[in-house]
């Protein structure tokens, strides 16, 4: 998903990119929730549950895939499982970006929001509002709940409790530039990328401000010469590796989202005028 939305958002900056390589992505996204759109159907859903359904319908909506009978099952399921809580929980633990009850219940209402059908609108509207006072009561615990939920506000239109969430999250910025997944760890590319874009996307913070150029300067201070960023793993392997030819080994999947999100973060200071001369890769 995220480098979908990496690719999606630098189409959108007028940068040249691999096209038929973005298609494949999309067609690979969609086949795998058509595979199972029965299951989801069903409200039964498919290995990571809420998280895999809701990360695949944000992919989809940033590569302006339609919404069709696969999205309106994967949107039902969302609205059926666990809808009894106020929020969407993380059934997974793999951190950060599959820990976290806020990144859940985010990436889970932007994909009702966005697929949602007619006749589903009544129930999305009764989630947003149960939601809202969830994410506007529940404490953090990490960068990555920061994070998402000064996003999932914004997607619920909670604007003042936006401000307190959006300072939280700029009191937390090091004397490097960037932000750490975790109170005693050192800053990494991953926390200091998706603070900004957080920041950015909901108003908080322009890229011209000096937080934001210091975050963009320690992005650029830590981007290896082949163009990625390197973060090192925090999860407990339980799948047997394989290589997506993506760098940096055991951590290569934590750097690709890492390096999509560091795209996201440098976009919004890039000057539209030179997406001209910018070759295609």
């Amino acid at each position: 998903a995220l480098p979908i939305l990496a690719l999606s958002e630098a189409r959108l900056h007028g940068f040249a990119i691999d096209e038929a390589n973005l298609q494949r992505q999309l067609d690979h996204t969609h086949a795998h929730l058509e595979r199972n759109q029965a299951r989801y159907s069903a409200g039964e859903g498919t290995g990571g549950n809420a998280d895999t359904a809701g990360y695949a319908l944000w992919a989809l909506a940033a590569g302006d895939r339609a919404a069709d009978e696969t999205t309106s099952a994967v949107t039902e399921y969302l609205l059926t499982w666990q809808s009894d809580d106020e929020h969407w929980s993380c059934t997974s633990h793999r951190p950060p970006s599959e820990a976290s009850d806020f990144t859940t219940t985010y990436v889970s209402l932007y994909g009702v929001t966005f697929y949602g059908t007619d006749e589903q609108q009544a129930r999305i509207s009764a989630r947003i509002q149960s939601v809202k006072g969830w994410l506007i009561n529940a404490p953090t615990g990490d960068n990555e709940d920061r994070v998402f939920r000064l996003l999932a506000l914004e997607l619920v239109g909670a604007e003042a409790d936006m401000i307190s969430a959006a300072a939280e999250l700029l009191s937390r910025q090091r004397g490097d530039g960037g932000w750490s997944q975790l109170d005693d760890q050192e800053s990494d590319a991953y926390a200091t990328a998706t603070t900004l874009v957080a920041l950015h996307r909901t108003g908080s913070l322009q890229a011209t401000d000096d937080a934001y150029l210091k975050g963009l300067a320690y992005l650029l201070e830590t981007q290896h010469v082949d163009g990625s960023w390197h973060v090192i793993s925090r999860s407990n392997p339980f799948q047997t590796h394989y290589e997506s030819g993506f760098p940096h080994g055991n951590d290569q999947f934590i750097s690709t989202s890492a390096s999509a999100w560091a795209v996201l973060a440098l976009l919004p200071a890039c000057p539209e005028a030179v997406a001209d001369d910018v070759p295609a890769e």
